[in-house]
């Protein structure tokens, strides 16, 4: 496959995921946006939502103030913010324009679809929660296209490799942006809904019960969303995703490998003997930013063999 379309259809992958990454962000804001004060400010909450998202240098080079509309804005529709959500799936739908010969009808149909839906869908006020439940229906259904009809060859790896790694920085950067809240420090009440949102925001309240069976405890979601290989967002499960799809693409060259399946397998072997004991005594923030410093050197690494090399 030519490196130019192993470079369209894994940014493909990343920008998909990313549209739905700043969704669920924007959910999360606008929920701990409407609980009482002792919360935090609305511009608590919307400046960490920006700085998870990477998008904290760009908005403040504009405005003065993270307001809730004004973060909505430019997370939502800014063409000079290309991680806005409609940017993203701008940039997705040109990437897939590039490569369709190598996508299903319903993968392309889904990516089409929903950019015609979202350019002209209102999203402020009253509308931002139907907005956004929307953008995840969409890439839930683009993801569902690429699972269901794609053929398991070169080009799907790229594109689910693309995705692993976008979702793999989105839950690192959740963590460390949220990471004093793992560190109980407010009345239980206050804790216990800045807890929920964290889960929340990676579909993952529900798993939690299901795997622990007992109250939210700030040591378990970081273990979940960081250790445990059976939640697809957690850090383990994306990296072990990531370190298969590497594997899958070398057995199909011919056993080529290079920097990024050593570094791949590294941060793997890492995360599977891990603990959180260990990971709490070190400190979740230097931990976390660690890993989110790792994963963007694996991507470059990536791009460097495969796509640059």
């Amino acid at each position: 496959m030519l490196s130019r379309t192993a470079d369209n259809l894994f940014w493909l992958g990343r920008y998909t995921e990313r549209a739905g990454n700043v969704a669920r962000g924007l959910s999360v804001a606008l929920r701990m946006a409407s609980l009482s004060a002792r919360f935090g400010t609305d511009g608590d909450e919307w400046r960490s939502l920006l700085i998870a998202s990477g998008c904290e240098e760009g908005f403040f080079a504009k405005h003065r103030t993270a307001s809730q509309e004004a973060a909505v804005d430019f997370l939502v529709r800014d063409p000079e913010n290309p991680s806005a959500i409609l940017s993203c799936f701008a940039a997705a739908r040109h990437n897939a324009r590039r490569v369709r010969t190598a996508l299903t009808v319903d993968m392309w149909s889904a990516l089409n679809d929903s950019w015609r839906m979202l350019r002209d869908a209102p999203f402020q006020g009253e509308h931002l929660p139907g907005f956004l439940d929307l953008v995840r229906e969409r890439v839930l259904l683009f993801n569902g296209a690429a699972q269901d009809t794609m053929l398991r060859g070169e080009p799907w790896l790229f594109v689910q490799l693309g995705t692993a790694l976008e979702r793999a920085d989105s839950t690192a950067r959740l963590l460390d942006v949220k990471h004093d809240l793992l560190a109980p420090a407010q009345p239980a009440s206050v804790e216990y809904a800045q807890w929920q949102a964290i889960l929340q925001s990676v579909s993952a309240l529900r798993a939690y019960h299901w795997v622990y069976r007992d109250r939210l405890d700030p040591a378990r979601i970081a273990e979940l969303l960081i250790l445990r290989p059976e939640l697809p967002r957690s850090l383990a499960a994306c990296h072990g995703r990531v370190l298969d799809l590497l594997e899958r693409i070398a057995a199909g060259q011919g056993g080529r490998r290079g920097e990024c399946h050593r570094m791949a397998e590294e941060i793997t072997r890492w995360l599977r003997g891990a603990s959180i004991g260990g990971i709490i005594t070190e400190g979740l923030h230097e931990h976390l930013t660690r890993m989110i410093e790792s994963t963007a050197r694996l991507g470059e690494a990536v791009e460097a063999f495969y796509i640059r090399g």
